[in-house]
Order: structure tokens, then C-alpha cells, then sequence
């Protein structure tokens, strides 16, 4: 018996379009495990005053997503659920779709997690992590013993 490397070119074009035309995307998806493309993009700008972190989430209400700060770490994660459903005389049809994802970055210890604000508008969620202020630091010289 011999291993065979899957390659996607095996595959008869157009296949994944006609399977996921009968059966819906999750069908063709569903052993996927997550990849970059499954988690939003983001944007990361820093300043003296500030860290700014940009992420895309279209569709997305502002109920649906969480952004916790805790031990340095920012957390951001979401989850959307949405049903539809069709009645005709001779079937029902009700599909689910769930979507979800989360991410989380390491902030630098000079931050002020009190004025930490978030905002989405227009598909994007706009994180500002204000800076706190540098303390001068002292040049002390040590004496060797």
C-alpha cells in the first residue's frame, strides 16, 4: 500500500462549487479546522499617545462582539447566529449558520487599561489603548563593592 499526497488539483474542477451548491458550505468545511482566513484581519498602529487596533467585522452587530482586557492581554472575540427559515406547501427548510472567533494580543505594560475604548462603525471595530505616561527614569550610579 502506498500513501498518496491529496492535492486539491486531483479533484475534478469545480467539485467544492458543485458540492457546496447541493449540500451548502458547511457541508464542504465541516472536518476544516480554522485557518487565517476564518479570523478577521487586523491593523495595528502604534504612536507615542497610543496603540490603535483596527479589525474587520462585517456584518457584525455590536451586541455580538466582546472585548475584555485582563493581565495584559486583550481579548477580542464574537459570535453570530443566524437562522432563516422557508415554508412552501410540500417542505420546510431551515438553515443555521454560526459563526465565531476569537483573538488575543499581548499589550505592553505601559498602558492605561482605564481608558480603554472600543468602537465599531462601517464593518470595522476600532480598539484605542491610550499609553500611560514615561516616568523619567534616574540614572543612579552603583557603586561596586
Amino acid at each position: 500500500m502506498s500513501l498518496i499526497k491529496y492535492n486539491s488539483r486531483m479533484m475534478p474542477p469545480g467539485i467544492f462549487n458543485l458540492l457546496d451548491d447541493i449540500f451548502g458550505d458547511e457541508a464542504v468545511n465541516s472536518g476544516r479546522s480554522k485557518t487565517r482566513e476564518d479570523v478577521p484581519a487586523i491593523n495595528v498602529k502604534e504612536s507615542d499617545k497610543a496603540f490603535q487596533i483596527e479589525m474587520a467585522v462585517p456584518g457584525m452587530k455590536k451586541d455580538e462582539i466582546n472585548v475584555e482586557f485582563n493581565d495584559n492581554v486583550l481579548t477580542i472575540s464574537a459570535e453570530t447566529k443566524k437562522e432563516k427559515k422557508e415554508e412552501n406547501d410540500n417542505y420546510t427548510r431551515r438553515e443555521f449558520n454560526f459563526t465565531s472567533f476569537k483573538r488575543s494580543f499581548t499589550i505592553p505594560e505601559d498602558v492605561d487599561e482605564s481608558k480603554i475604548e472600543a468602537k465599531q462603525e462601517d464593518g470595522v471595530l476600532t480598539i484605542n489603548i491610550p499609553k500611560t505616561e514615561a516616568k523619567a527614569s534616574l540614572k543612579k550610579m552603583i557603586k561596586v563593592a
